[in-house]
């Protein structure tokens, strides 16, 4: 059997612990480390497992029980990343699970883009992980006014500017990957994640240059992979995404927007667009310079969004007589910013 320190060193709890009954205290408990088609490679683990038809059953940082040879059973996530997948049909994905901190990585430069972070943003409120918002490419650019942008959109929220580089600048990263702590890497692609998980496990994954045109990268990681941090932890890297689609993100909509959310309840009408309504509170905030007109559209456009994904999803279970599968998390069917 596996050596409880080993567990804890990977994340182990009692909240995983409790889930295995009496009849599975014979099966070995594992996290997983990366998932390919017909296989899983998990810690401990000196050889992979083979997985149920269809890898969504399982994510990047999940624990699972196996027989040795066999991935049997899922235990129940702490946290779990979930987007809408890309495509037409409203399919939940899961990105990652059991992460403690979600690093939303940015750039100095022309990528830098406030919708994008808020979806990341409300992504990791949902999750129930604590976010972190990470700006690259520092040496490029004066990030004093990246920084306050920053700030207005996710007031309190820990922010970074860096050159992810260099490991100094690097270091206050690292107390989010301390021993039994999972930090995970979310961002488009060219931001820098793969440099900074270089800079976090001691490893040399190839990195790639952006595009002068556009601040646009390509994508270096190919895979979700936990991998060891030299701080004692865990990091998740993941290719660079094109969508943060949300689906069922009511509540990390809710804590992102708490302003806007308070002076919506005040309004005398409950379904007031906030447009020439009387007892309107939204709309003398903007008038009198107390909410951005600007984040209000955005908040808007989201909490449409998340609604509309979230009934299409619903309507498709409804059909199908089941809960939503999660599509694959398989890296081959990442979709990627190129």
């Amino acid at each position: 059997m596996t050596e409880p320190d080993d567990l804890a060193a990977l994340g182990w709890s009692p909240v995983f612990a409790d889930q295995r009954s009496a009849a599975e205290t014979g099966l070995e408990p594992a996290r997983v480390a990366e998932i390919h088609r017909d296989r899983l490679v998990v810690l401990p683990g000196p050889r992979p497992l083979a997985a149920p038809a269809g890898t969504g059953a399982f994510a990047v940082g999940d624990w699972l029980l196996h027989d040795g040879t066999r991935a049997l059973r899922r235990l129940a996530p702490r946290t779990e990343i979930v987007r809408r997948a890309a495509g037409a049909e409203a399919a939940r994905q899961v990105v990652a699970a059991n992460v403690d901190t979600l690093a939303l990585v940015s750039s100095c430069n022309a990528e830098f883009n406030p919708a994008r972070i808020e979806r990341m943003l409300a992504l990791a409120l949902q999750a129930g992980c604590a976010p972190v918002l990470v700006l690259t490419r520092a040496d490029q650019a004066d990030p004093a006014p990246f920084l306050d942008r920053l700030a207005a959109l996710a007031p309190g929220c820990p922010a970074l500017a860096l050159d992810a580089r260099d490991p100094d600048q690097v270091r206050p990263l690292c107390r989010f990957a301390g021993p039994g702590q999972t930090l995970a890497l979310l961002g488009s692609s060219g931001v820098g994640k793969t440099t900074l998980r270089n800079a976090l496990t001691g490893e040399a994954a190839a990195t790639a240059a952006i595009r002068a045109a556009d601040a646009r990268g390509r994508h270096t990681t190919t895979v979700r992979t936990l991998r060891p941090a030299l701080a004692g932890g865990w990091v998740i890297d993941m290719p660079g995404m094109r969508e943060f689609g949300l689906l069922d993100a009511a509540e990390g909509l809710r804590l992102l927007f708490a302003d806007v959310e308070a002076l919506a309840r005040s309004c005398r009408f409950r379904d007031c667009a906030h447009g020439s309504e009387p007892g309107c509170a939204v709309r003398p905030a903007v008038e009198e310079g107390r909410l951005d007109p600007v984040r209000l559209e955005r908040w808007r456009k989201l909490a449409e969004e998340e609604r509309s994904s979230t009934r299409a999803a619903r309507s498709r279970a409804a059909r199908s007589g089941r809960r939503p599968r999660p599509l694959p998390s398989d890296p081959e069917e990442e979709e990627e910013e190129g």
